[in-house]
């Protein structure tokens, strides 16, 4: 039997269209970011794109929470709804960051550890934005959850070993103190997809 609210759900499933749109958006930040640090300092001027981007995230998410307060019976439960919102944007937000401390500290060249951390990141977002549109009719995502999963662990090596490499090389404590934050931002946004992953597949299993 279908669940009462996909009876009464409205028929554009408005809810499901926000969130592919910020899926998207995530993805954009994501492929910007990795492009920026591929080629940094020549597009630099990327980070400003990654704030519009990110911008455009707080619209979307604005969007999502002025349905919610407008909608009576929503296609999925409204904390999830709240709670896959809050993740995506984390997401973004922490993207956005990690740009801007790459122009706030000055940084000349990039670490060969940190262009590696924003292919992951990249990747990552590209897994979640496949995923989204999934959740429309609530269809298996585990392919697109374990490779998120597999990302994050790619993560978390990569940044004990970029912090590693920080500390081997006898470069001024203020440069180490600057990329320790890059790398946590980095490794953050990442962590962020993985609970992006952890919320959608709660969200397929609970309405399958």
């Amino acid at each position: 039997m279908a669940r009462l609210s996909q009876v009464f759900a409205p028929k554009d499933r408005e809810f499901f269209d926000l969130f592919e749109e910020a899926a998207l958006n995530v993805a954009r930040a994501g492929e910007m970011l990795e492009e920026m640090l591929a080629s940094f300092p020549e597009r630099a001027s990327l980070a400003r794109d990654i704030l519009l981007a990110e911008q455009e995230g707080d619209r979307i998410t604005h969007d999502i929470f002025s349905r919610l307060n407008q909608t009576f019976v929503t296609p999925i439960d409204r904390e999830d709804i709240i709670l896959l919102a809050s993740a995506l944007d984390d997401v973004i937000d922490l993207t956005e960051e990690a740009a801007d401390y790459l122009i706030l500290y000055k940084i000349e060249a990039p670490m060969e550890q940190a262009q590696r951390l924003s292919q992951i990141l990249r990747d990552a977002c590209r897994q979640v934005a496949a995923a989204m549109p999934r959740m429309r009719n609530f269809e298996d995502i585990k392919h697109y959850t374990v490779d998120i999963h597999r990302l994050e662990n790619d993560g978390d090596r990569a940044v004990r070993e970029a912090m590693a490499s920080l500390f081997e090389t006898g470069v001024d404590p203020m440069v180490v103190i600057r990329w320790k934050d890059i790398f946590e931002r980095l490794e953050e946004a990442i962590d962020a997809t993985e609970h992006v992953a952890d919320v959608l597949e709660a969200i397929v299993i609970k309405n399958s």
